[in-house]
């Protein structure tokens, strides 16, 4: 299980009430805080979950955000002169499993993702790149953006849609070594641990 879930919790019973009106209603929920780069939380996101545990809830919104997101993330660790940034809460997660203590970000959207504000003591980037149209324009956006920085950006890719796709579908130990490869040597005895 991935560390420093400060940022997250769970809600048996949180409020979701339809964008017409017409729903309200309780769903058992993910709650995550979106935070600055001093820690202060501006927003928060959603995602309810199926009664079953089979996912996200069958409702017509499962994942909704609000505050000031633009720039701020959902925060996994502290800032380390090495981070990781991907689009969603659970692409983030599925990779710090194996990279457990290198901190992370989840930007919520491509959107957030190319605008993701950069730590000072940030010195390489990670992106966790989503396999469609839009996570590639977010990845190169950030990718110009952290050069522009002086940080030295490297985009990871996942065989999938995404680096959840790949825990899921494919293997803990098939993920690690795809990830190893994409890795700087030095960071990976730093940061990831081994598959079991």
């Amino acid at each position: 299980m991935p560390q420093n879930l400060e940022g997250l919790r769970f809600h048996p019973r949180c409020y979701y009430g339809s964008v017409d009106g017409s729903a309200r209603e309780t769903w058992p929920a993910m709650i995550a805080a979106v935070t600055d780069l001093e820690g202060k939380i501006t927003g928060v996101h959603r995602t309810w979950l199926d009664r079953s545990g089979g996912g996200k809830a069958p409702i017509a919104s499962p994942r909704r955000a609000m505050g000031e997101l633009l720039g701020n993330g959902v925060r996994f660790g502290a800032p380390l002169d090495v981070m990781a940034v991907g689009e969603g809460i659970e692409t983030v997660l599925s990779v710090r499993c194996l990279l457990p203590i290198m901190p992370m970000i989840a930007a919520l959207s491509s959107a957030h993702l190319a605008a993701i504000l950069f730590p000072e003591t940030l010195r390489r980037l990670y992106v966790l790149r989503d396999n469609d149209p839009a996570g590639e324009r977010a990845s190169v956006t950030l990718l110009d953006r952290a050069t522009a920085a002086g940080i030295e950006a490297v985009v990871l890719t996942s065989e999938l849609g995404d680096f959840n796709d790949d825990l899921r579908r494919l293997c803990k130990v098939r993920l690690q070594a795809a990830i190893r490869d994409q890795l700087a040597p030095q960071d990976i005895s730093r940061f990831m641990k081994p598959a079991r």
